[in-house]
């Protein structure tokens, strides 16, 4: 019997859905939210990036980017400095590598119960389909 793909498809965007979800509301206790932390955790890998890089990081437009780096710059996480041209370069305060380094601990937290109803080799298996499926759409 095939796989419904519809079905298959849901049965991807209801894991993501509650694991967004539990890592909002965990995140709440830090002082962050999803999109906060995912953007510091963006800057944090790649410091100096432009808004551009860090939207496609983290999924986003450039322009919701931009307005959620603005927030982030207003409560002292991020630091916007001029680069070449006209490109804003994005830096972690010491306040934002504090919040991004709470938001980790969070999210292993979070992470660790959303997986643990699989094993080890499954873990390593559906990371490799879901690998071979982003592949496969990028091509």
């Amino acid at each position: 019997m095939a796989v419904e793909l519809q079905i298959l498809g849901r049965a991807v965007k209801a894991a993501q859905y509650r694991q967004h979800r539990a890592l909002d509301t965990r995140l709440a206790s830090v002082g962050s939210t999803l999109a906060q932390w995912d953007a510091l955790r963006a800057i944090g890998r790649v410091p100096g990036a432009s808004a551009r890089e860090l939207a496609a990081a983290t999924f986003q437009s450039e322009q919701a980017f931009g307005t959620l780096a603005g927030r982030l710059a207003a409560q002292g996480l991020v630091d916007r400095r001029p680069g070449h041209g006209r490109r804003i370069e994005h830096h972690l305060t010491p306040e934002g590598s504090r919040m991004l380094k709470a938001g980790h601990a969070v999210a292993d937290e979070v992470l660790a119960e959303c997986f643990e109803g699989l094993t080890e080799p499954e873990r390593e298996a559906l990371l490799g389909l879901l690998r071979k499926v982003e592949g496969q759409s990028e091509g």
